[in-house]
């Protein structure tokens, strides 16, 4: 009798396909420009050999059982990262602080900050944000892919970029984040008055990938490492918690992989660059100046790693914090960054964000507008005189610099 009906399954399926034909019913892989996942061009076969392995790594999800907590943000990296690309909403974390004036900031390490830890083993308390704090940044994991090249760009060009006393009366006077070096990462003192330079996060905080991935693994999914092995815990809870699995609870080696991994992701790659309303709207770009901050291209140095030496870097982004006034605002101190300032969000990718979020992009570091036009519109402070000049253009041209930009 189920022999039977099988057969009857089968044959209804093949009249089915001979009717609708396969490319109807069968499940294509997306195509590479409208993808954020791929390694780099040009890794040897060692290569390709890690970046799997970083990439079954960026994929596990950790549980109880396997060191998850004591408190956390999210299991993996992947679920704030789904398919290399920006986070939904839903999984935006919040940083927290008190800003007292002048510059002086308590990130209010004995609540649990600067990072707020929502969700905690079974028994064992999440954080909460106390009443006193005034500073509360909400943000959306970002773009994952191309963070090689960027780390690869020498900090002198970069540097090059800044104009912090507005030199030239552009109105649009970028400055560079200088951090101190985690312990962890073994770096002597910096060449900027004992600091470094500071590329990676919203508002630059992080020096390279290691810092970032470490970090990312101790304070979003309570993994410690051989990098930081302590327990992150919630400070108000009376005691440490704890999970089943001894620490470190992840060798270097996993860390290593996931860097190498995120290393060697490709950049995203361009649509439609070719089209002219697409080459017209690039030219508007220019012209109204959001290429001031949004510089289109920068290039790397020598690298050790032939796929990331002296490669053009098309990232539209300056690496810069600029006041982006009040709209923006979240009154957050990081290392030199005001509570109005941003690192310049690199644009490429922008155009098939909605790619790994269900069909609808978020833009902006919370992901708050889901249109572009009132994505500029928020762009005040720095970006201001830019934003006018936008919003004087003809809609056809708006459209047409919109159209670029989705060609990103």
């Amino acid at each position: 009798m189920k022999t039977r009906i099988l057969l009857i399954v089968e044959i209804g399926l093949l009249g089915l396909l001979a009717v609708v034909g396969c490319d109807q019913l069968l499940t294509e892989a997306p195509l590479a420009e409208e993808s954020f996942e791929g390694p780099i061009d040009g890794l040897s076969l060692e290569q390709q050999g890690i970046f799997a392995r970083g990439d079954e790594a960026f994929g596990t999800v950790f549980t109880f059982e396997t060191g998850l907590g004591p408190v956390f943000n999210q299991p993996s990296c992947e679920r704030c990262h789904v398919g290399d690309g920006r986070g939904h909403p839903t999984t935006n974390l919040k940083r927290f602080g008190r800003n007292l004036g002048g510059g002086i900031f308590d990130p209010l390490f004995e609540y649990g900050g600067p990072q707020l830890q929502d969700k905690s083993l079974p028994g064992y308390p999440a954080e909460t944000i106390p009443a006193h704090a005034n500073a509360i940044s909400e943000r959306g994991g970002p773009l994952v892919t191309g963070l090689g090249l960027i780390e690869a760009i020498p900090d002198a060009v970069i540097l090059g970029y800044a104009d912090q006393l507005d030199a030239d009366g552009d109105g649009i006077s970028g400055r560079p984040n200088f951090v101190s070096a985690p312990l962890f990462l073994g770096l002597e003192d910096g060449p900027y008055n004992g600091r470094y330079l500071g590329r990676f996060g919203r508002k630059a905080g992080a020096i390279n990938l290691l810092q970032q991935t470490a970090n990312a693994y101790h304070q979003d999914m309570g993994i410690t490492s051989d990098f930081i092995p302590e327990e992150n815990v919630n400070p108000l809870a009376g005691g440490a918690g704890g999970d089943p699995v001894a620490d470190p609870e992840i060798p270097a080696a996993t860390v290593n992989d996931v860097v190498f991994y995120l290393e060697t992701l490709r950049p995203p790659l361009r649509r439609n660059s070719d089209n002219p309303n697409v080459l017209r709207g690039e030219s508007l770009f220019g012209t109204i100046k959001c290429a001031s901050c949004h510089v289109p291209s920068m290039r790397t140095g020598d690298h050790p790693i032939a796929a990331l030496n002296n490669k053009d870097v098309q990232l539209y982004s300056d690496m810069l914090l600029h006041d982006m006034g009040p709209d923006l605002a979240d009154n957050f101190i990081e290392g030199e960054a005001t509570g109005t300032e941003w690192r310049t969000t690199p644009l490429w990718g922008v155009g098939i964000v909605e790619t790994v979020l269900g069909g609808i992009p978020f833009y902006l570091h919370d992901g708050r507008s889901s249109d572009l036009r009132e994505v500029i519109g928020f762009h005040k402070g720095e970006a201001d005189s830019a934003r006018t000049r936008f919003e004087q253009l003809p809609l056809s041209d708006q459209e047409t610099l919109i159209a670029f930009l989705k060609s990103l």
